[in-house]
């Protein structure tokens, strides 16, 4: 699955929304704020799937091997 840009601009601008009102304590608000943008960017980071190729060589019998792949 691709990485949902829309869904992550729109946890942020709610975010950001949140803290509008919040005026009693700034120091608060914005611990708030970056909570909730971290947890936006986890969010957005864990929706990717990772593909991967791995090739190995060798015998029939079982065989194992580490791969690399892009978020898509």
């Amino acid at each position: 699955m691709a990485l949902d840009k829309i869904s992550l601009k729109s946890s942020i601008k709610q975010a950001f929304n949140d803290q509008r009102s919040n005026t009693n304590d700034p120091d608060a608000a914005l611990d708030d704020l970056a909570a909730k943008i971290a947890d936006a960017v986890e969010v957005f980071v864990k929706s990717g799937t990772v593909n991967t190729t791995v090739e190995t060589t060798g015998t029939a019998a079982a065989q194992t091997g580490t791969g690399t792949g892009n978020i898509t």
